[in-house]
């Protein structure tokens, strides 16, 4: 073909693959949309297979997307280069929605939804097995297309957490909403680990936090993919989450009211101002949480007013609007007072009870979210409440890290006994029970009695099972006998394992004991877990869960989450317990992710013990078979800022041991093709 090919598409057998890509190098051709399948989706010759595409891309410079994706399509410019049927059938609008899916089926079912609802498309991309390109680097070029308003993401995992990250803060930055539907709800216990954390923070659990934590907002819904957007357009996250609401339909608005209630938001009733202020127009609303104007039918005028007055009043901050049966049988009249009104800038979402689709249209083309369904309304509302501005990275207590890390640096490639467990988290700043350790019984302890006694051993992992735990032990007699027989049953029991000794320590009491666990999952990195102690967090899923590091006041939410620890925030007159002292170690086990090299792959406490208000807390017990070290240097990184400026240059230079691409391709001068003609921006 002569001339310039910008961009390739490949649909060829899988075996052609590979020869195509070769052909696009040869012809300069920066960047290749592959359709074909039969790659690492397949399993293991399908990996090496693709493992092979990214060798010859690299090579040649060429850029690619897929390969087992649909392609793309993008209204301004104009450009198809996709096999969606449904472009053939629908007259595609132009507007500020940009969708990225890793479905490829799903891209036309997203397309159809979204302009039945009439959103306008700005950019639509299947991103396939992202072999190269991925979600992130994508979303990332969008924060900087000036046709691009909001960025939905249709996500079946999370491949490079660190480059989609980037991009979600980038896109808050820049006012651009980042809304994600992603797979994955009923799979909280995919893969159960061998620790309690494992067990409870599951994959999506860690999802839910990596959205949240640089400001993107997940839904349950489709529909919200579309409607959403609008409800978000000019906001930003607010500091509280009154909901005023008013309604045409007294059935159809407590359907909503109901459900939004039921997710813990405040529906709020009108002011004593906003009461005087309609009663001077002869316009009476009552106290109550819903105003229900169902007798004025039709008459703009008064629901007019009532709306503006929510709208323009601090009392809330948001006015959810229900409509009745004239937004069917009247739609102008009904969705009128709507469009004229003077939102302020506040949010204004609307149900609409009956089917209308006139008036769905007419709030569509206004920019007003509208919603189908109580249950997407109520799942808006709930993403709303839930959205935050991206979590800012705490300073790093750089003494307490250098400890630790030269601590755990000595014992790199060893098994980690519960003493040097002690040791490492007492210098992150967790305070644990007085411990030491006997070699032998006849040894005397400095610790006051009583006492508890447990085998100390990196082989065994189940210290009770191997009978390896003694307590209340009260005198120094019943110290040295106990540990005598305990050393005799371990050793019978246990003739393998590695026995360093007896751990006294003494015994603790307090109001609850709850786990902290820190593990770096596998896809999102790492995670701090707070829940009640124990196996009940399991099996009750009560447990708060944020990306590692958390601040204190981060630390502080994640209490008041846990259900179970109610009773320790002064529930019904009973004892406060030592919330700050918990807030603190939380903050201070989740500083192992500012560890060089996260050295720490795995740690938890179950359970630390609460003591009353001003009492502190204490390690009742270091799970230490889940405190997994990697090989790490004595050096502990001061430089905590782990966005991906750290970890790329930006989207412009792929660290080719990720995705398999260098930074200006295989040949001189080629990369600064790419980069020019697809906005790939240099650093």
């Amino acid at each position: 073909m002569p001339g310039t090919i910008d961009h390739a598409f490949i649909m060829v057998p899988t075996d052609a693959v590979a020869a195509a890509v070769e052909q696009c190098a040869a012809k300069n051709v920066p960047l290749a949309t592959i359709y074909s399948d039969g790659f690492a989706e397949t399993g293991e010759a399908g990996r090496r297979r693709q493992a092979e595409l990214i060798r010859i891309a690299r090579d040649g410079g060429v850029r690619l997307l897929g390969p087992n994706c649909i392609g793309l399509y993008s209204s301004t410019p104009p450009c198809a280069l996709s096999v969606i049927a449904v472009l053939e059938e629908l007259d595609v609008k132009p507007g500020p929605l940009a969708i990225v899916s890793q479905s490829g089926s799903m891209m036309g079912g997203l397309l159809s939804r979204g302009h039945g609802r009439g959103a306008g498309f700005s950019k639509l991309v299947s991103v396939g097995n992202e072999c190269d390109i991925g979600v992130g680097e994508i979303a990332d070029l969008l924060v900087d297309d000036p046709y691009t308003g909001a960025i939905v993401l249709f996500l079946e995992t999370i491949r490079d957490a660190d480059h989609l990250a980037h991009a979600a803060r980038r896109a808050f930055a820049a006012g651009k909403a980042v809304i994600v539907y992603k797979l994955g709800r009923s799979k909280v216990g995919q893969q159960v680990a061998a620790s309690h954390t494992g067990a409870i923070a599951g994959a999506d659990a860690a999802a839910d936090a990596f959205f949240r934590a640089h400001g993107m907002i997940r839904v349950d819904t489709l529909e919200n993919l579309f409607e959403l957007p609008a409800l978000l357009a000019g906001q930003e996250p607010a500091p509280r989450h009154r909901v005023a609401a008013m309604t045409t339909t007294g059935g159809g608005a407590a359907i909503v009211v109901d459900r939004i209630g039921a997710l813990g938001l405040e529906v709020v009733p009108p002011s004593t101002e906003i009461i005087a202020n309609l009663a001077k127009k002869n316009i009476k609303v009552s106290p109550v949480p819903l105003t229900d104007l169902t007798l004025a039918g039709a008459k703009t005028e008064i629901y007019g007013a009532v709306l503006n007055e929510l709208l323009a009043s601090d009392h809330c901050d948001l006015v959810l609007a229900v409509g009745g049966g004239s937004a069917r049988t009247q739609p102008h009249i009904a969705i009128e007072p709507l469009i004229e009104a003077d939102r302020r800038g506040k949010p204004l979402a609307v149900f609409l009870a009956p089917h209308a689709e006139a008036s769905l249209k007419l709030l569509a083309d206004a920019g007003i979210a509208g919603f189908r369904t109580p249950e997407a309304c109520a799942d808006a509302l709930r993403a709303w409440r839930e959205w935050r501005a991206p979590a800012a990275v705490p300073d790093p207590d750089t003494s307490r890290l250098e400890a630790a890390g030269q601590m755990l640096a000595a014992m790199s490639g060893k098994q980690i006994n519960e003493y040097n467990a002690c040791r490492v988290f007492g210098a992150l700043g967790i305070v644990h029970a007085q411990t030491e350790v006997i070699v032998a019984p006849a040894q005397k302890t400095n610790i006051a009695f009583p006492v508890a006694a447990k085998i100390l051993s990196p082989d065994i992992q189940h210290k009770t099972d191997a009978q390896g735990v003694m307590l209340n032990i009260t005198t120094p007699e019943e110290l040295e006998a106990a540990a005598s027989q305990m050393l005799a049953r371990v050793r019978a029991s246990r003739p393998d394992a590695r026995i360093d000794g007896v751990l006294v320590q003494k015994m603790e009491r307090g109001l609850v004991e709850v786990i902290v666990g820190y593990k770096i999952d596998p896809q999102v990195g790492p995670i701090i877990m707070l829940g009640v102690g124990g196996t009940l967090a399991e099996i009750y899923q009560d447990f708060a869960l944020r990306l590692a590091p958390v601040d204190i006041e981060t630390a502080r939410t994640m209490i008041e989450q846990v259900r179970g620890l109610a009773v320790i925030r002064g529930y019904r007159g009973l004892p406060r317990g030592d919330c700050e002292a918990l807030a603190q170690a939380v903050a201070a086990m989740s500083r192992l992710a500012l560890l060089e090299g996260r050295a720490v792959r795995e740690a938890e406490i179950n359970p630390l013990i609460v003591k009353p208000e001003g009492q502190g807390v204490v390690t009742g017990n270091i799970d230490h078979r889940n405190v997994a070290i990697s090989k790490c240097r004595q050096a502990v990184s001061a430089r905590h800022d782990v966005s991906i400026e750290h970890q790329y240059v930006g989207v412009r230079g792929r660290r080719p041991e990720r995705r398999g691409l260098p930074p200006s391709g295989g040949r001189k001068g080629h990369g600064a093709v790419w980069r020019r003609r697809f906005a790939l921006r240099q650093p």
